[in-house]
């Protein structure tokens, strides 16, 4: 496929490989990576680039920084190349599924209990599609940066240009150091933790002081960036945390103890993508994640 400018041979055009190239570059971010991505070498890559942009007339990705970063041209081309790229793979492609993966972005805890079954069940029905599981430290799990093409989230979202769907909702628990005292309760309040300095993961966790009433806030906060570090903190005994039930199952830790917290509201876990054309095979991950999940809650 060749997309010339007016007065251009098809030859001098641009093809569907500079397309799948910037893509490539916008994603991983970096030009070695997206080579490797693409079997590619690095100048074949770079070459394809600067192909397009000449071609365009327009600088599509910022060299100045060892991490590229698109220019304010480069995103607004990018979701006009992935649409041409998805309808040229589509026409090739009637039965809607590309053989290169489908990249699912968590921040922590996946899709919860129903991970593994989500999984298993797509490696049955669309084993020619890898479901790729990613977790990235990131609010939205690397989804509005491009990283992946859908993101298992919990907690109200904020950011523009995503499509979101509740899927089930989850208990909270609260997170204490296995060796303290509130270890050796079987259930705990949020007033049983207002006393003691609250570990909050600001960058991909739902909780924030908002959660306590306004008379029973947290006495002192310590914001860590990442689960990891939010786990080692509440081990040390440096603070309590509140997450959702499904922390305890994916992220057990010898120094942490989880305990019900009785009365915290829900995390409502949400399926994200972004409202535009995305891989085809979207719709199948869609459906299935809600087959899944009632299917398990009808069996409950």
């Amino acid at each position: 496929m060749s997309i010339g400018r007016s007065g251009q041979s098809a030859g001098r055009g641009i093809e569907v490989r500079h397309l799948r190239a910037f893509l490539a570059v916008a994603d991983e971010g970096n030009v070695t990576r997206a080579a490797a991505r693409l079997r590619l070498t690095q100048p074949a890559v770079s070459r394809t680039l600067a192909a397009l942009e000449q071609h365009l007339g327009i600088r599509l990705v910022d060299r100045s920084t060892h991490h590229l970063v698109l220019t304010p041209e480069g995103v607004a081309f990018r979701d006009k190349a992935a649409a041409a790229v998805a309808a040229f793979d589509t026409a090739l492609d009637p039965g809607g599924l590309r053989h290169w993966p489908l990249r699912l972005g968590h921040a922590w805890s996946a899709f919860g209990p129903y991970t593994t079954p989500l999984l298993r069940r797509w490696q049955e029905l669309y084993p020619q599609t890898p479901l790729e599981l990613l977790r990235i430290d990131d609010r939205t799990a690397g989804l509005t940066r491009g990283e992946v093409d859908a993101a298992l989230l919990r907690g109200p979202v904020e950011a523009p240009g995503l499509v979101t769907e509740v899927l089930f909702e989850e208990d909270r628990v609260a997170a204490v150091a296995a060796d303290g005292p509130l270890a050796d309760r079987t259930a705990l309040r949020l007033t049983d933790l207002a006393g003691e300095t609250v570990v909050l993961n600001t960058v991909s966790g739902t909780t924030t002081a908002d959660l306590w009433p306004a008379s029973a806030r947290p006495t002192a906060t310590l914001t860590v960036a990442n689960t990891d570090d939010w786990l080692t903190a509440i081990a040390a005994g440096r603070g309590v945390g509140v997450s959702a039930a499904s922390t305890a199952g994916m992220h057990p830790h010898t120094g942490v103890a989880y305990r019900p917290l009785l009365d915290a509201p829900p995390v409502p876990v949400l399926l994200a993508r972004r409202d535009g054309p995305g891989h085809p095979a979207l719709p199948n991950l869609v459906a299935l994640a809600r087959e899944v999940v009632g299917r398990d809650a009808g069996d409950g």
